[in-house]
């Protein structure tokens, strides 16, 4: 079952490294969500959709996304650390992985939907001018995603370097996207979910879209990019 590409990191097995970056993770959440609600706030209170109210929906965007970070940080650390997934799963550890990672990413979005469909219409902008950003912001975040597909993988994005040995020989990509900064992915596809607030013209919704990709480059500063050191020598 054992999977034998899956080769832990010796730098990566200690507590002191699992923890590695992730006081400023954890008070980037504390801070991104206090000033958040902050914003956030005076749209909301008065909405409900199915049966949820607009505040719990804008919560539940927080709360998937701090607990996906944070089940990124544990499941990556722990791989290249001790290997916990392979020797758990075996030669399905990244499939286990994937099958986690999925539907929490899929969540984040959806829950910008529903944020953006519990408090419709409240954002102070020109309806012209929500559907011009909308519709831009789309432009470099759809390009992006296609890029991932095409140059770099959906599943090298899930982390799979972390799971297998063959991914971590790949060079770095610099084509599409990634042509004009090695973080795409979180510098332009992220702003799709910013493209939600602004076609819905939900405050909240733009929010909780700006909420989260603040929020991911806590992760890349406390997690991805400690793990990359480690993984790659840098």
């Amino acid at each position: 079952m054992d999977a034998p590409d899956a080769p832990t990191v010796p730098e990566a097995s200690s507590l002191r490294f699992l923890f590695r970056g992730q006081l400023l993770h954890a008070s980037a959440a504390v801070l991104l969500a206090s000033v958040a609600w902050a914003l956030a706030a005076p749209a909301l209170g008065d909405g409900a959709w199915l049966g949820v109210t607009d505040v719990a929906w804008f919560w539940a965007v927080v709360g998937v996304s701090v607990a996906h970070q944070a089940y990124v940080w544990l499941a990556w650390r722990g791989q290249i650390g001790w290997g916990v997934f392979t020797w758990a799963f075996g030669r399905y550890d990244l499939a286990v992985h994937a099958a986690i990672f999925g539907p929490l990413m899929l969540a984040r979005v959806l829950l910008v939907i529903a944020v953006g469909l519990v408090d419709p219409s409240s954002l102070s902008l020109p309806r012209w001018l929500q559907l011009a950003l909308g519709l831009g912001l789309l432009v470099p975040s759809s390009y992006t995603l296609w890029s991932v597909a095409r140059y770099f993988g959906f599943v090298r994005a899930l982390g799979a370097d972390h799971f297998r040995a063959s991914y971590r020989s790949g060079g770095l990509v610099d084509e599409g996207a990634f042509a004009w900064t090695p973080n795409a992915m979180y510098t332009f596809a992220m702003l799709g979910l910013w493209s939600i607030g602004f076609l819905l013209g939900s405050q909240a919704a733009l929010v909780a879209a700006i909420f989260q990709h603040a929020f991911v480059w806590a992760h890349y500063l406390g997690t991805e990019e400690p793990d990359m050191e480690v993984m790659y020598g840098g």
